[in-house]
């Protein structure tokens, strides 16, 4: 018999973290909220953990539980060609990004580490005593988006999405009440998935203007909001971007975030 899966919950429990417990319970799933970043004994090296949390909390806990949290490689975006972002992406360090010279939209590829916008120039980055020089950044082109769309992929296929903004602001609705529902399914089968782990988000969105399609960015499932989103289909992903480190296929293995020092 198989063990039956855990979801594992950060304390700061979100409205996507209560959806998936919700949904996880129906198909009789255990659920536990962790009160802290400390996990009992009785949790170490879960043959059924699976988790949804920031990546902060899930940097304290992957270890204990054994957990393999899956993410895109911090390159992936900026490695697409052009006709699939529409702007310029370079993948750096910030200690690189501070010597900027114009504005930029800066991010972290796979943390928050520090804020994610549009800086007027690199002094503008935190400095080293906040953020270490040799910390990766994304480095992009202004772009305005028209909407944006979240995509749940699993196997390289949408699972369920959500329209998620306009204009920058948040608007909500499932994508298939969406009249652009074909256009986004449309540009999601355009993406190299080949390059992405097997659960993963990807974002896109049309840009203000010349209405093209474009990759805004990739998100790690086990840590991104729903929107509205089918629960049950964001529950398998999730499930499958956070699971025992050793139940990763060998084609995943290579997306495993790299695990930090034990916490003490």
């Amino acid at each position: 018999m198989s063990t039956p899966r855990t979801l594992f919950l950060s304390p700061r429990l979100t409205a996507t973290g209560r959806d998936l417990a919700g949904a996880a319970r129906q198909r009789g799933l255990q659920v536990e909220t962790l009160a802290t970043s400390r996990t009992p004994p009785a949790w170490h090296r879960h043959p059924g953990a699976s988790l949804y949390a920031g990546p902060l909390f899930a940097d304290a806990v992957s270890h204990e539980l054994g957990l393999g949290l899956l993410e895109a490689g911090a390159g992936w975006l900026a490695g697409l060609p052009r006709e699939l972002t529409s702007r310029g992406v370079e993948l750096t360090t910030v200690a690189e990004a501070r010597g900027l010279r114009r504005p930029a939209f800066v991010k972290p590829p796979n943390d928050k580490s520090f804020p994610a916008r549009v800086y007027p120039d690199g002094s503008r980055l935190p400095g080293p005593d906040a953020v270490d020089d040799t910390t990766p950044v994304l480095v992009s082109d202004i772009v305005a988006f028209d909407v944006e769309y979240r995509l749940f992929l699993l196997d390289g296929e949408v699972r369920t999405a959500s329209r998620y903004a306009r204009r920058g602001t948040l608007d909500v609705a499932p994508l298939d009440d969406d009249p652009l529902r074909g256009e986004v399914l449309a540009f999601a089968a355009r993406l190299p998935v080949a390059e992405l782990p097997s659960a993963v988000v990807v974002d896109v969105g049309r840009l203000d203007g010349d209405g093209e399609w474009a990759v805004v960015e990739a998100n790690a499932a086990w840590a991104s909001g729903h929107y509205a989103s089918d629960r049950h289909a964001v529950l398998d992903v999730v499930l499958r971007a956070a699971c025992p480190v050793d139940s990763v296929g060998h084609r995943d293995a290579r997306f495993l975030r790299a695990s930090p020092h034990p916490v003490g």
